[in-house]
């Protein structure tokens, strides 16, 4: 027990200092979870554990969430108005990458065929957690080429539950690859179909009966319940985990509750995907990097080349060759999906060791060079091509800009939004009763079921964007809790907050809230200009 509970420690502590070191250079968390477990598995001789299977199966709900957190991201309008990149470009780039991958290695390495397959699509797909964050951060997700991008990973990341479904297939029967194609397909389209149908006549009515409890505890444990047992129902029909939480996370998307569900399951899907990619490195065999290390950094910039060219080359038919090079170059690495796909494929027995082990490496190397490739591709650009492009920067509208965040739809609240619906200012309101949710619902109002007082919610209505955000919130704990989340963020916030009195004005001056107003004193103003008048 004592040494269960000292390589718990070290692995905390060994990935909290390397996540801060590589934080440093704007390197991702999931290099140093990958690092952490390469390096306990030396420090404490764990490689007997890599047989053991229940780390694994545990950890690769991380996976599950992530897929359900996806599919939460897949409402049909927001498809529908990038159709275009999503399945012309996405399919084009998957297709062709994939193909060309899978007969190199089929034809080039002599690897068999359905592990070619497997792998040749496994390494056309990108990583979206890294690509997406640094364009949100650096303001390019909203440029010519950020949304060229962005279509083709929201494919990507539709395309790994057929690619997931395969390999279970492809590990259950020695029928012909044609076979196993047709098979994948019918049986995804089956149990999505009856995730479907339970989804849309199930699941609306539970939640809202869960909601009416107005218990986070069982708000959290009734969507832990709704992910795990739609996992659990896709794996009881010989499906993937994956599948079953993708298609939950679509059936909520459209729902009045995805924001909150969202917000509550990060902490759940970050914690077991640092212990996924934990397990990816405990998987690395440093000697094998020894041995191989001038094919991988071949392979590396193969692949990274040809998925690049290929990329380009599909882009430059149809805009500008500076915006086709950069959405290329942005999207040329390997993504985390894949690492989950060999690590499935691995435990099929569909993969052979030294190729896990080669290809985990080459995708690591490819995700770390990942930030500084995104961080300097503005100079690169200007290097590689002179030509000026007069709308490369245009910005499309992604929601909310230069709106109002109302916090609270209570009675002041509702003023609140009276008063600016007639001065024609755009807003949106945050509320946790689902009671007043629905009201503003029955008066056509933006109202959006969620807590004010996570982080989350608030970057869902684009606070950081926001012209002003008004606190109307009667509790005073809440309220400290929503402007200390308000003053965490980076860029400073014209916050105007209701307070009942002094004291609790004092609480929150310390948190730089530009406009205090003292409900007290305004009304005993008013009303004393009234009596004297």
């Amino acid at each position: 027990m004592d040494n269960v509970i000292s390589i718990i420690l070290s692995a905390i502590l060994i990935a909290t200092i390397c996540n801060i070191l590589l934080k440093k250079f704007h390197i991702p968390t999931i290099i140093g979870y990958i690092f952490t477990g390469t390096i306990i598995t030396y420090s404490f001789s764990l490689h007997s554990m890599n047989g053991d299977t229940t780390l694994t199966h545990v950890a690769e709900f991380g996976i599950v969430f992530l897929m359900f957190t996806i599919g939460l991201e897949f409402s049909l309008e927001h498809l529908k108005s990038m159709k275009k990149q999503v399945f012309f470009n996405g399919f084009i780039q998957v297709m062709i990458t994939g193909g060309i991958f899978s007969l190199s290695a089929q034809y080039l390495f002599d690897i068999q065929q359905k592990s070619a397959i497997v792998i040749g699509f496994a390494l056309a797909l990108s990583s979206t957690a890294i690509v997406l964050k640094i364009l949100n951060d650096n303001g390019n997700i909203h440029s010519l080429y950020g949304r060229k991008v962005l279509g083709i990973l929201l494919f990507q990341d539709i395309a790994v539950i057929p690619l997931l479904l395969m390999i279970n297939i492809f590990s259950l029967t020695g029928s012909s690859v044609s076979s196993l194609i047709y098979e994948t397909i019918v049986s995804a389209a089956i149990v999505m179909v009856l995730l479907y149908i339970m989804g849309k006549y199930v699941l609306n009515y539970f939640l809202s009966k869960v909601v009416s409890a107005d218990s986070e505890e069982i708000f959290i444990a009734s969507v832990l319940l709704i992910v795990i047992g739609a996992s659990f129902l896709a794996h009881s029909f010989g499906f993937s985990y994956s599948l079953g939480a993708f298609v939950a996370g679509i059936m909520l998307a459209e729902t009045k509750y995805k924001h909150q569900i969202e917000a509550d399951l990060i902490p759940f899907r970050d914690l077991l995907l640092g212990l996924f990619f934990i397990t990816i490195g405990m998987q690395i065999d440093v000697q094998i990097i020894f041995d191989y290390f001038f094919w991988i950094l071949f392979l590396l910039f193969a692949i990274m080349a040809i998925k690049s060219a290929i990329i380009f080359v599909l882009l430059i038919n149809y805009t500008n060759a500076r915006t086709a090079f950069k959405a290329a170059l942005s999207i040329s690495q390997v993504g985390e999906f894949s690492l989950a796909v060999f690590a499935l494929a691995s435990s099929s027995d569909l993969m052979d060791p030294v190729n896990n082990q080669i290809l985990i490496v080459t995708v690591v190397l490819s995700m770390i060079l990942t930030p500084f490739v995104l961080n300097n591709i503005k100079n690169i650009a200007d290097f590689m091509i002179k030509e000026e492009a007069d709308n490369e920067y245009m910005v499309y509208s992604s929601g909310f800009d230069g709106h109002i965040v109302v916090c609270g739809y209570g009675k002041l609240g509702q003023e609140i939004v009276y008063r600016l619906k007639k001065m024609n200012i755009p807003y949106v309101v945050v509320e946790h009763d689902i009671n007043l949710v629905k009201l503003g619902e029955s008066r056509n109002e933006p109202v959006f079921f969620g807590n004010a007082a996570r982080k989350s919610i608030l970057e869902q209505v684009n606070v950081e964007k926001a012209k002003s955000v008004i606190v109307a919130i009667n509790n005073e704990k809440k309220l400290h809790l929503i402007c200390e989340i308000l003053d965490s963020f980076k860029t400073p916030i014209n916050t105007v907050v209701r307070v009942a009195d002094f004291e609790e004005k004092k609480m929150i001056e310390y948190l730089h809230v530009k406009h205090i107003v003292n409900e007290g004193r305004e009304v005993a103003k008013t009303l004393i200009e009234k009596a004297i008048a």
